[in-house]
């Protein structure tokens, strides 16, 4: 299943490439740069040329400068999800390995995060927390459709000097239902 959908975006810098132009932002390989400051310039635009050949960001303008041409980057709506179909399609393998790396990502964040000087999870209203949720399968998908219209209106913010970018990441699972047997 080499060069997914999966196996494109789960990748530490290009899941953040998509991060960075995530809010319908349109910015320069420059501007993702400095954004990135950590991914040396040659690996960054090696990833940008892979996202743009997987149709997952798009140039969506050209500048001639100075002999050369500076390209603007912009997310492709909605193609950095994976469908249903994609996901019940992959093996219990693949599931392991995407969710690992999906996890050495958010890990990556994280860590970022906790090595800038002066970070106060309180003031930037950053945190980490699990709950365990006792719900109908019609109570949880009511659960499911009312935070994705809240997170729906979120996204749709357009970047600004007010606003600071939050990543929220979330999880899954279901209890396993044990078999009786009769």
């Amino acid at each position: 299943m080499k060069n997914s959908k999966a196996d494109l975006i789960l990748h530490p810098v290009r899941l953040r490439i998509i991060q960075v132009l995530a809010g319908k932002q349109r910015l320069t390989a420059q501007q993702i740069s400095e954004a990135m400051p950590d991914v040396p310039q040659a690996s960054l635009y090696r990833h940008i040329k892979k996202l743009v050949e997987g149709g997952f960001i798009s140039i969506v303008d050209q500048t001639p400068i100075r002999g050369t041409v500076e390209k603007t980057y912009a997310l492709v709506e909605n193609n950095e999800y994976m469908s249903p179909e994609e996901f019940r399609s992959m093996t219990k393998e693949e599931h392991m390995d995407y969710f690992l790396r999906f996890m050495a990502a958010v890990l990556g964040d994280f860590e970022r995060y906790i090595s800038q000087e002066g970070f106060d999870f309180v003031r930037d209203g950053a945190g980490y927390r699990q709950a365990t949720l006792f719900l109908t399968d019609e109570e949880f998908q009511e659960f499911i459709q009312k935070m994705g219209t809240v997170m729906m209106e979120a996204i749709k913010k357009e970047p600004s000097k007010e606003r600071r970018a939050r990543t929220l990441t979330t999880i899954m699972t279901s209890e396993v239902k044990k078999q009786i047997k009769k």
